[in-house]
């Protein structure tokens, strides 16, 4: 039976409030239903446990459900409040929350193409311009990713990791230059999220690729931003053809469009906010390259891979990955890549980073 509000109901001030004109859900329509979206009130509490017991009750039963344009996924959570949603297809990681509850990944709400732009996205087995399929892919809107491919899962028994899989087979060979087997698993932890790739060969002959995780954080101004990590390493310009250049030895700033591939990274790598007073740090093994990239106001570039015009204002990609020199396998052979990121104390957000201060507070 259906139930109809005459009146609008509000809950905290109109001006804080949000709008559903109407919603219909299993025979219940609220019309002009106002509520002020606070985790303090406790209808919203109620709420949100309602949706907690909601999800572990599907994830006890495959722990599978779907959301952003009936793309499968699956939630990950801990008992701290951190939280994370993983797409089935390409195991592309599209949320990402503190035990705060903060989105700590940009998701862009450019609503073109199927699948959403931003987030967590692993790319294989090539990217940009290096590797064996240089006439296919040529830029790094064309890297092979597997935005389009479902994964398998593999059920962990552990609702804070899951396992997906892509094995190839014979009637792939139009899609993929070799045979192989990729597994990835992803992992939460309070305040940290670790990401392990494995990739064997499977096939009779070598299999060369290069692999990325881009990792699209969100940030509250590109203009507060600084990247420490990265200094006096050296780093191929694509604003400038690739040419090779070494950075200064200062933490990294933005106030243009940058596109850097920076090589033989330390493995820890600081992206810190002071306006939302917050440090991520990515920690690597077995990647020892770094794409750092904005479009800053440059939108045909931005529009070219699929975001919006402003969306460079609070969002920057810092990837992980095997970028200047291909990893090539030999047959059976397997390579193993590892990425954590995590927060660390928003007092240590002022003053360069000591890499060993870095390193214990990614562990703690």
């Amino acid at each position: 039976m259906g139930i109809t509000t005459k009146a609008p109901l509000q809950i905290g001030s109109p001006s804080k409030s949000i709008n559903i004109k109407k919603i219909k859900r299993k025979g219940v329509v609220f019309s002009n239903f106002y509520l002020e979206w606070t985790k303090e009130h406790p209808l919203v509490k109620r709420i949100r446990l309602w949706r907690w017991f909601a999800t572990l009750n599907q994830m006890t039963n495959g722990y599978v459900f779907n959301d952003y344009k009936s793309l499968p996924r699956v939630l990950l959570f801990e008992p701290g409040g951190s939280s994370a949603e993983v797409l089935l297809y390409g195991g592309k990681v599209v949320s990402w929350k503190n035990s705060q509850g903060e989105e700590l990944l940009f998701m862009s709400k450019n609503t073109g193409g199927r699948f959403p732009k931003g987030g967590i996205s692993l790319c294989f087995p090539q990217v940009a311009n290096t590797g064996m399929m240089k006439e296919i892919c040529w830029s790094k809107k064309n890297a092979k990713s597997f935005d389009n491919i479902p994964l398998r899962l593999t059920p962990t028994g552990n609702p804070s990791s899951v396992d997906l899989t892509l094995k190839t087979t014979a009637n792939d060979s139009n899609t993929w230059p070799r045979s192989f087997e990729l597994r990835l698993r992803v992992s939460l932890g309070p305040d940290k999220m670790t990401i392990i790739s494995y990739i064997k060969n499977t096939d009779n002959a070598s299999l060369s690729f290069t692999f990325a995780l881009q990792n699209y954080l969100s940030v509250s101004d590109m203009s507060e931003v600084r990247v420490e990590g990265l200094e006096t390493l050296d780093f191929h310009d694509n604003l400038q053809q690739g040419k090779r250049f070494t950075e200064q030895p200062d933490a990294i700033t933005f106030d243009g469009e940058v596109d850097r591939v920076y090589i033989k990274t330390p493995g820890n790598i600081a992206i810190i906010d002071h306006n939302k007073k917050r440090t991520i740090v990515i920690r690597n093994e077995g990647l020892p390259d770094a794409g750092l990239w904005t479009p800053w106001d440059n939108a045909t570039k931005a529009s070219e891979i699929g975001f919006g015009d402003k969306d460079y204002q609070n969002m920057l990609s810092v990837d992980s990955g095997v970028l200047e020199k291909p990893i090539i396998l030999k047959p059976l052979e397997e390579w193993k890549g590892y990425q954590e990121l995590s927060i660390i104390s928003s007092s240590y957000c002022s003053g360069q980073l000591d890499p060993k201060m870095v390193a214990f507070y990614a562990k703690v």
